[in-house]
């Protein structure tokens, strides 16, 4: 069985001390494709040396929302589209999109998340989009983006919005992505998402080192955890671990287009249907 963890910070302060120990118990969990995601654009660089010292790792480049205000300055543009196109290794812009929690700079916010949509679509990449407290003026962007430009593949990543807004963005042709959350008791609204959404269009993550499934919640996250997220959602749409992993591992690669980790071994657990 082999599992892609499509959200990881591992960049992160808290994971200097014992990396090597991490990568160890991702790959003994059969983590074999990380997505690193990236806050700024600064970030680049320390993302690519990670790539370097784990070939599993690629990554994107982008700005997220809560450090636009601070951040989006003249050259924003210029710099992520130079950076993404400088390394092979760059499968996506982002992460980027809408946080309106307590924000007060809502419009810089949509400038800079217009800007990296078009990005992406100049560069035919894959966005990784952060929707928090947005969903409905985030739907209204998408759809008249994509009246006047058209559209741009991507995934909404650490998704728990309620099934109706899952639909609006499935809808959009996007990927669907769930992280620990998805293992919270209390989660309903993320657990009936879970089961709408269609098989081709599942992801699933860590967003580490935040939000540890349960049973490691509270701990540190880290990319072996995102075991227990698969497990999860398998349980809730009632297939295997195996069917799980075989289709998130599929959908990955293909958003992705992440080199097949064996193609041997991941193709041959998907059922021939899903292949066609």
């Amino acid at each position: 069985m082999q599992l892609i963890d499509t959200h990881v910070h591992i960049n992160f302060d808290s994971f200097q001390s014992d990396l090597d120990a991490v990568a160890t118990r991702w790959r003994d969990a059969g983590i074999v494709r990380l997505v690193h995601s990236c806050v700024e654009p600064s970030e680049f660089s320390a993302i690519q040396a990670l790539a370097d010292r784990f070939p599993e790792l690629f990554f994107a480049v982008g700005l997220h929302p809560l450090d636009v205000e601070a951040k989006w300055i003249t050259g924003s543009v210029d710099e992520i589209l130079a950076l993404a196109q400088s390394d092979t290794r760059v499968v996506a812009i982002g992460e980027t999109g809408l946080d309106f929690f307590k924000a007060s700079n809502c419009e810089q916010q949509q400038q800079a998340f217009e800007a990296q949509l078009a990005i992406a679509q100049q560069l035919s990449l894959p966005v990784i989009i952060h929707c928090r407290d947005a969903a409905e003026p985030m739907a209204a962007m998408l759809q008249n983006f994509w009246h006047q430009h058209g559209s741009v593949k991507g995934v909404m990543h650490c998704w728990g919005g309620t099934p109706e807004e899952t639909q609006w963005f499935l809808d959009l042709g996007f990927l669907m992505s769930f992280s620990g959350t998805v293992t919270f008791p209390k989660a309903t609204q993320i657990h009936e998402s879970v089961k709408m959404v269609p098989s081709d269009r599942l992801l699933i993550e860590t967003d580490c080192p935040f939000l540890a499934p349960v049973p490691q919640r509270g701990k540190r996250n880290e990319p072996a955890y995102v075991k227990h997220v698969a497990e999860q959602v398998a349980r809730l749409r009632q297939v295997s671990l195996a069917e799980l992993a075989a289709q998130t591992t599929q959908n990955a690669c293909k958003l992705f287009r992440l080199p097949q980790p064996d193609s041997s071994s991941v193709v041959s657990e998907i059922p021939l249907l899903l292949r066609q």
